[in-house]
């Protein structure tokens, strides 16, 4: 049977920024699930389906909306999120304030890998795209950047990005979360800043998908190189972050349990 849970809507935690709050026994901790979109789409309601699991698997769960791009540029949601952290922390609500972790998809996984970094908490990450600049390198000369033109506010979660690379859009989102300034593509990139105050990382990614695996494999390389344990996914095919959460979930969960309760 599932454990019943209450959805709280439209919480502000920041300035005119809203978040849903997903609550039932909260006997696990807490996370703080980032949505995804390329930076430049996406809403907390995308993310309904996996805060409504992971809350009935007994986790507080808060589902922040942020800062997207033009307008929010890097580093306005990331700086949105430890915001939402902050938040959760001096909140009301009952549950172990030791036990809280970051769980995004795609750009959502970029940001949680951003938290985990900084404040050294642990992180879960479908498809986060890691290695931005080496990203922009590799591709310079064989990419011009274009921007998709689906209508991805009509589009489930589950369905975007689920044919394979496609280096020019990934670009394009890429110029687009640094402003099209590319003297910010070091800073804006995670693996700079690995350290063994890192959090621990749970990091899943298909083998031929919208975001190279590769980018995943040089985080684990730096969180070895730091001390820092990790767990890396690899799925056969092209399918892209929440297209493949029925693969994920349960490691995922797993990964979580493993660190709150050693």
């Amino acid at each position: 049977m599932e454990n019943p849970i209450a959805i709280t809507k439209d919480l502000i935690y920041k300035d005119d920024l809203k978040l849903d709050l997903y609550s039932g026994q909260n006997t696990k901790g807490a996370i703080i699930d980032i949505h995804g979109g390329g930076w430049f789409h996406g809403d907390k309601m995308k993310d309904e389906d996996l805060a409504t699991r992971l809350a009935q698997e007994g986790y507080l769960v808060i589902v922040p909306n942020y800062r997207l791009t033009p307008s929010g540029v890097f580093p306005a949601g990331r700086e949105d999120i430890l915001a939402s952290l902050d938040w959760l922390k001096a909140s009301p609500y009952d549950f172990d304030r030791e036990k809280i972790a970051v769980w995004g998809s795609s750009a959502g996984g970029n940001l949680s890998v951003e938290v985990a970094l900084l404040r050294g908490i642990p992180a879960i990450s479908w498809s986060g795209i890691i290695d931005l600049e080496g990203f922009i390198l590799d591709t310079d000369g064989s990419a011009t950047e274009t921007k998709d033109d689906k209508d991805f506010a009509v589009i489930p979660s589950a369905n975007i990005n689920q044919g394979g690379r496609n280096d020019p859009f990934l670009r394009w989102c890429i110029y687009s979360l640094i402003g099209n300034d590319r003297s910010l593509l070091r800073e804006a990139t995670p693996l700079t800043r690995v350290s063994a105050a890192s959090g621990q990382m749970y990091l899943a990614n298909s083998m031929d998908e919208f975001v190279p695996a590769d980018g995943a494999l040089k985080m684990q390389q730096a969180l070895l190189a730091a001390g820092v344990p990790s767990t890396v996914q690899l799925v056969t095919g092209t399918v892209h972050a929440k297209g493949y959460m029925r693969y994920a979930i349960d490691p995922s969960l797993s990964f979580l349990a493993n660190i709150f309760n050693p």
